[in-house]
């Protein structure tokens, strides 16, 4: 362990040097040790890494800020307390989402933040800063983004969405539209699945009713789960969450088109209800007792980012994210 240290020391003081071979070699080496070794990463932090790496980010060099966001991603997945206590760390990866020198930075960036959600606390700190969330929305707009970076984003705004008082603020920000625009004219499984998972969290509070209305939204989840357009099991728990999450907050247009719709959509709600998951039958079930006139509980409904129900469940799927 303090050969370790040591050469996290060495190699983290190489950082301010005045030879840019030097600062360079040594940020690849340091994307690499934290890439491949879980330990060295709380070691290389505790060396000074994180305000040296959130500055290199605003290197115009391409290389430099891949590996400074990478390093920033790997460290992220073992130890988060040193990233979110560096003054600035979070403006420099907004910096890195809405200037990335290539798209490595931008879905390192993206997928740090979604590391760093998977901490309750950390939830309202980030959903704070506006910049960092229209830079997610407008990754998921651009139709020129990798598709890892969209799943990316799609997952940094789920883990906001996570905290209720965050989802008035991301539809502010105009996501709506441009997650519905996702769900009709993306035919990539995963993103259709993430995006719902978003739409499903931000249904969950008062301001979604309008935003909801002006783009057909409910319509779109009635239709997934319409049995005819073989949406997969995720998507369609995610929109028994959505509608179910709307009706509870007081829709009640919500529960009469759905009512409306019945032939089309209560089959989809009952093969949720019979073939989901546990929680995705018991959300399933809640939504044909609303709209069949009956009662039901409250709470917004916590479907999957990639099937995950819980944050241990997120956590553990970061920790297999590294760059």
């Amino acid at each position: 362990m303090e050969v370790k240290r040591r050469t996290a020391k060495s190699l983290v003081g190489k950082l301010s040097s005045v030879s840019e071979q030097t600062r360079t070699e040594s940020l690849c080496e340091l994307r690499l040790i934290s890439k491949n070794d879980p330990e060295s990463r709380l070691l290389i932090a505790d060396a000074g890494a994180i305000p040296y790496l959130s500055e290199i980010i605003y290197s115009p060099s391409a290389v430099a800020q891949e590996n400074a966001t990478a390093t920033l991603l790997n460290i992220s997945i073992s130890s988060r307390e040193p990233l979110m206590s560096t003054r600035g760390l979070l403006d420099a990866l907004s910096h890195a989402l809405r200037y990335p020198e290539s798209p490595s930075s931008a879905q390192a960036a993206a997928a740090t933040i979604f590391s760093l959600l998977t901490v309750d606390s950390y939830r309202p700190i980030i959903g704070s800063k506006r910049d960092i969330l229209y830079a997610l929305i407008d990754i998921i707009r651009n139709p020129n983004s990798h598709p890892r970076t969209i799943k990316d984003a799609l997952k940094a705004l789920f883990g906001v969405a996570l905290y209720s008082l965050n989802r008035a603020t991301v539809i502010e920000l105009g996501a709506v539209p441009v997650l519905f625009s996702l769900v009709v004219k993306d035919g990539r499984v995963g993103i259709v699945e993430d995006a719902t998972a978003v739409i499903a969290q931000l249904a969950g509070c008062e301001e979604a009713g309008e935003a909801f209305k002006k783009v057909s939204g409910v319509g779109v989840l009635v239709d997934l789960l319409d049995l005819s357009t073989g949406s997969s099991g995720r998507v369609k728990e995610n929109a028994v969450s959505g509608l179910l999450n709307l009706v509870q907050c007081g829709r009640e247009e919500v529960a009469g088109y759905v009512k409306e719709m019945a032939g089309v959509v209560c089959n989809g709600i009952a093969d949720v209800a019979e073939n989901g998951s546990g929680k995705g039958k018991k959300k399933a079930a809640e939504l044909l007792k609303l709209i069949g006139g009956g009662g039901g509980g409250g709470g917004s409904g916590e479907f999957g980012m990639n099937g995950f129900k819980d944050v241990q469940q997120v956590d553990n799927a970061v920790a297999q994210v590294s760059f």
